[in-house]
């Protein structure tokens, strides 16, 4: 895992990770799926992935500050069996990284992006192959010890996370109050991961790591432009944002993946 040091990248990757995570404060979800898709699109992606490991740590402390003290405990007891899962499967997926061919991966990683795009569209009504089931069983423990553990072994390989976005959708939460929840598992997730990250090796090459270290900051700032903007844009205007971003990047890793482009 190495990558190539230039004025250029660098300043690239910096206004990226401002960028996506200015999304993520406007939206509550995206920066991982934003920042490693396009950092994917030019290095490897099991390199864009430890890459954004630190990223998106401190993306998701800033917006766990939202959060009272009161939204946290209820939030931890509610969704504890969703960390834990989601957890447990990160560190089988984290174990694939190095394993899993470049050019499969980037097709699957753009196949998942439009299809989560596809999801979340109101141009073409789709039909809800969910709707059928009962809230009851979708939304209890053991549901989300199997979405937890599905959705980690997929988050801990690509960093896509996006599955657990439209999971937590389920529940009827308010927007902030989303935003939090999300960020608080991706926190404890995340926290995990990078020291997984080191026990596997994956920070072999010492850049990656450092220049992981110093995405942080941009990434704060970006989320903390995205927070101040969120109130000001209507939700129609957020959700063309971020699923027209999200389309680009996943028809990049779409033909990248075929070797188109």
């Amino acid at each position: 895992m190495s990558l190539a040091l230039t004025p250029s990248f660098l300043l690239a990757v910096a206004a990226l990770v401002v960028v996506a995570g200015a999304i993520n404060g406007i939206a509550g979800f995206g920066f991982a799926v934003v920042g490693t898709m396009a950092l994917a699109t030019a290095v490897e992606p099991s390199t864009a992935v430890v890459f954004m490991l630190l990223p998106i740590l401190a993306v998701n402390v800033s917006l766990t500050r939202d959060l009272s003290t009161d939204d946290l405990r209820s939030c931890g007891r509610q969704f504890a069996p969703l960390l834990a899962a989601t957890v447990a499967g990160t560190v089988v997926g984290m174990t694939l990284l190095d394993r899993l061919p470049e050019g499969p991966v980037r097709l699957g990683l753009g196949l998942i992006t439009l299809g989560f795009v596809a999801s979340r569209q109101r141009v073409v009504p789709l039909p809800d192959v969910t709707a059928a089931i009962d809230p009851s069983v979708a939304e209890g423990r053991a549901a989300m010890t199997v979405v937890g553990l599905a959705s980690g072994v997929l988050f801990g390989a690509t960093n896509v996370g996006i599955q657990l976005v439209a999971y937590v959708r389920r529940f009827d939460l308010s927007h902030g109050l989303f935003v939090g929840v999300v960020a608080l598992v991706f926190l404890g997730v995340n926290a995990v991961r990078v020291g997984v990250a080191g026990a596997l090796g994956l920070y072999s090459d010492p850049t990656v790591g450092a220049l992981s270290l110093a995405a942080m900051v941009p990434a704060a700032v970006g989320v903390a432009v995205g927070t101040r903007l969120r109130p000001r844009l209507s939700e129609r205007l957020r959700r063309t944002l971020v699923l027209g971003l999200l389309s680009v990047i996943g028809v990049r890793l779409v033909l990248g993946g075929l070797g188109v482009a």
